[in-house]
């Protein structure tokens, strides 16, 4: 979604700055309007503050930034590892509040708190009238908090400040640390002041990275995306990966067979794997499942169609290496843009960031996504709970795009009874089989379609070959075998009907 232009203010929204968020809350904030923002030390509040401030910057919007938890030098360093400047950030810290602050006696007939809380309202109230405010951030609740001392000083001082603040035509975010889980059932005076409520989270598994996820827990007048949301704090700021809802996202296409390039393969397959359709190749290790999808994406390049493959299992390196033995001419069409290849490095990325870079793709033309392994999608995301379901959400997003999508799955096992770590066929509209099978003392391949709910299939199994410099080869139907599924097939024909290797290998 693009950055709203400067009629979104007059309309009564207010575009956070970030494109993610934005999207979630339906194009962005009601202004003026109190929101919190509440989440766990290093979560990332400051800095989806400060893009908020910058956007209104940048549409020539007064700001202001009160902290009473950070010091300039510290806010400064936070924008600085951005590639940010506070030029044009008007702020008032702490240390200027405190100077203000210091009991002038120590006698008094008044409680100690009660001085200083009255003191540093008057301050900020001053401030807000010198700036007069679009976007004002409150950093942080915390420390406002340990000032009031009791919830009633707490909630008469934040009333008069949002009555101060509305007049202003403000919208504010109030930033919070969420220190315990039951920090937001115990405090119930912000949430009946505030409209929006924002809760950032930041997980540690077991392995890998920090994991980041937000949710927008309340917003009054505002349809929004409920759940949660996963984030990543890069250089340049906050990325929000929006939960992905396949039904919000449908294209009309043309509905017909893509072509493999190869004519045995594409009669198998009744003229071809069909657009808007999800394909699952399972096999054991080493029968050839990735360079069926590698076929596939060279093909729709020579057609000059785009692809986009990710590598959960194989470097990229061993993938080209692999195809230019092969003969698939995969480098000449990475080259000329035709495919790309991202190699996913295990425990480093979210579902919700993995969904981002396919959708990213697809804005940018790509009519195949390919996932090799699924296993290593799984083994990637550790931790996850939900990873079938997002995966089945992925899937449906695709299909509604017109996309050829196919995946692959890599089972347990060389010969007789192979199992899969997951069961994920439900998921695919076209399903083929690689196997193993002994013949005449050599290792040789099968390969047959299980399935394909899109439209008619042959029935037979064939044989299945790579042939350095050749790509695949494709046998007739192996119609003198029996028994070849169970990977020791007794052979009753002749030896004509096994493709014979005059290639020199």
């Amino acid at each position: 979604m693009p950055a709203t232009t400067n009629d979104s203010l007059h309309k009564g929204i207010c575009s956070t700055g970030l494109q993610g968020l934005d999207a979630i809350i339906n194009g962005g904030l009601p202004s003026n309007c109190f929101y919190l923002v509440q989440g766990d030390p290093g979560s990332g509040k400051t800095t989806l503050a400060l893009q908020f401030l910058f956007e209104g910057r940048r549409r020539g919007e007064p700001v202001l930034y009160i902290t009473l938890s950070e010091t300039r030098d510290e806010l400064e360093k936070v924008a600085t590892s951005h590639g940010w400047s506070l030029e044009g950030i008007p702020l008032l810290e702490f240390s200027a509040i405190e100077s203000l602050t210091q009991p002038e006696s120590q006698t008094t007939v008044f409680h100690a708190a009660e001085m200083e809380l009255s003191k540093v309202t008057k301050l900020l109230r001053d401030e807000i009238a010198k700036h007069r405010p679009k976007r004002l951030v409150f950093d942080s609740l915390s420390e406002f908090r340990l000032l009031a001392e009791t919830p009633l000083r707490y909630r008469r001082q934040l009333l008069n400040l949002k009555q101060d603040l509305a007049r202003q035509g403000s919208t504010v975010l109030l930033l919070d640390d969420k220190m315990d889980s039951n920090r937001i059932g115990s405090d119930p005076h912000v949430l009946s002041l505030t409209h929006g409520v924002i809760e950032m989270e930041q997980l540690s598994p077991d392995y890998g990275k920090s994991r980041r996820r937000l949710r927008v827990m309340k917003m009054r007048g505002v349809g929004f995306s409920e759940g949660y949301h996963d984030y990543i704090i890069e250089t340049g700021g906050i990325r929000v990966f929006p939960r992905l809802i396949a039904a919000d996202h449908h294209v009309d296409f043309k509905q017909e067979s893509v072509s493999s390039g190869c004519a045995p393969l594409d009669e198998l397959l009744g003229g071809g794997l069909d657009r808007g359709t999800t394909a699952l190749i399972m096999g054991p290790a080493g029968t050839g499942k990735s360079t069926l999808a590698l076929q596939y994406a060279c093909s729709m390049a020579e057609r000059g169609e785009h692809s986009l493959l990710f590598t959960f299992d194989e470097t990229r390196q061993t993938m080209l290496a692999r195809a230019d033995a092969l003969g698939l001419g995969l480098v000449e069409h990475i080259r000329n843009g035709l495919i790309q290849v991202q190699q996913v490095d295990p425990a480093e990325i979210s579902p919700g960031e993995f969904a981002g870079r396919i959708q990213d793709g697809v804005e940018k033309g790509a009519r195949m996504v390919a996932i090799d392994t699924l296993n290593g999608y799984l083994n990637a995301m550790p931790g996850e709970q939900y990873l079938a379901n997002q995966l089945h959400e992925l899937s449906a997003y695709l299909n509604q795009q017109g996309i050829l999508t196919i995946f692959t799955l890599a089972q347990h096992g060389v010969v007789s009874t192979l199992e899969s770590p997951v069961d994920l066929s439900y998921l695919a509209d076209t399903v083929l089989s690689l196997r193993y099978f002994e013949s005449a003392g050599a290792m040789k391949k099968a390969i047959a379609v299980m399935k394909k709910r899109s439209g008619r299939h042959e029935q037979t199994i064939r044989e299945f070959a790579l042939r350095t410099g050749k790509g695949i080869r494709i046998g007739g139907p192996l119609t003198e075998f029996q028994g070849i599924l169970t990977g020791v097939p007794q052979f009753r024909g002749s030896l004509e009907q096994i493709m014979q290797r005059n290639d020199g290998e």
